[in-house]
């Protein structure tokens, strides 16, 4: 199992923890509106326009975990003398699938934003607590945080990779070859054949 496999498993996994516990908030009753709130807001969501745009961008490459993987699967039916000219030419078409819908994506998350998250924020929070939060956003503390926090999510999803890895990968191999036994296929590779993982996984093509 590679890099690649492991990171799509263990996003899927926070994603369905987040799910939960949202399911288990209890409801808060709305905030009272004010203009001062909704000025506080709109400032808000001038400072989590990053977030928003980031969020753009991880919806937009999530499913080509999955869609990689199995390209990289059917690549290896291809002869070995046309094998680097059509892995290129597949990178090629998801850099341009990323680079022609990344814009859009970025446009239509920063439009929603207002109306979901802005929503969100002023029935939830009292307009006291909403100066406390941009305040806090606007601290030196905060955007320190802000500017670490890629390297805090990349040293905690490089050592689950290197620790879960070894116990999840004949794991993974076992449930391909349940699946591909429930669907009449070949048994894929096993590990002696398969080729091992890069030590530097790749990462999805940004604009």
């Amino acid at each position: 199992m590679n890099n690649k496999s492991l990171k799509v498993l263990a996003a899927a996994a926070l994603l369905c923890a987040a799910q939960f516990a949202a399911a288990q908030n209890v409801p808060v009753a709305p905030q009272p509106s004010s203009p001062a709130k909704k000025e506080l807001i709109a400032k808000l969501m001038v400072l989590q326009q990053p977030g928003v745009e980031q969020l753009s961008r991880v919806l937009l490459q999530q499913p080509l975990g999955p869609l990689m993987q199995q390209a990289g699967q059917a690549l290896q039916q291809v002869p070995a003398d046309k094998r680097e000219a059509t892995a290129k030419a597949m990178e090629a078409e998801i850099k341009k699938f990323v680079d022609d819908n990344a814009p859009m994506m970025r446009e239509r998350a920063l439009k929603l934003a207002p109306s979901t998250v802005g929503t969100l924020l002023e029935e939830r929070f009292s307009e006291d607590e909403l100066r406390q939060l941009v305040a806090w956003l606007e601290s030196p503390v905060s955007k320190k945080f802000g500017q670490i926090n890629g390297e805090l999510q990349k040293a905690l999803t490089d050592k689950l990779l290197a620790d879960a890895g070894p116990i999840l990968q004949p794991r993974f191999q076992t449930l391909q070859q349940n699946l591909a036994k429930q669907l009449g296929l070949p048994p894929a590779p096993n590990a002696s054949s398969t080729p091992a993982p890069s030590a530097k996984p790749a990462t999805p093509p940004k604009k």
